[in-house]
């Protein structure tokens, strides 16, 4: 395979690869290492990626599994979750803040989660994974899948619900 057939086929998700990364990792540079890290494995395999149906889910499949292997070995360090994708047009200031609150709120009720909530709830909710996807990257049934997101999702609406009633975190 070519270099530039190889990067048409692998740049397309480099996104969602660091994303991932950077959810389960949290720091920039651990995730902007497993990046790396993944692109020179995929590189070196590079004659084998043709062989694969879907290489984005295998390329998510292999940073999900380096990144569970950089935290349980305790080498990854420092971590700060910062993640947005949401932008509301036309809001004012307050607004503004009060949503920029929210979503911190949010990523530091996922960041608390155990590691295969937090992947699930990158996978579905940010990268807009279908269940068949995340399956196959997880390595879990879908009923699995479904239970483990739906517990994520509990947790998070609790904890925002009695921040929200009693002002408590």
């Amino acid at each position: 395979m070519k270099q530039s057939d190889f990067l048409k086929v692998v740049l397309p998700f480099k996104d969602k690869v660091f994303r991932l990364a950077k959810r389960l990792l949290v720091s920039v540079e651990e995730a902007e290492d497993a990046t790396q890290e993944l692109y020179f494995k995929l590189w070196k395999n590079k004659e084998k990626i043709s062989d694969y149906k879907n290489v984005e889910a295998f390329a998510m499949t292999m940073t999900k599994n380096y990144c569970f292997d950089r935290l349980k070995s305790g080498q990854a360090s420092n971590l700060t979750l910062v993640h947005s994708n949401y932008k509301e047009i036309g809001t004012n200031l307050d607004k503004e803040i009060e949503n920029k609150d929210s979503i911190s709120q949010v990523h530091q009720l996922i960041e608390k989660l155990p590691e295969q909530q937090k992947a699930i709830i990158q996978l579905r909710d940010i990268e807009e994974y279908d269940y068949d996807e995340i399956c196959k990257i997880m390595e879990m049934t879908p009923s699995a899948v479904r239970v483990a997101l739906s517990r994520a999702r509990k947790t998070i609406r609790e904890a925002l619900i009695k921040k929200h009633n009693y002002g408590v975190s």
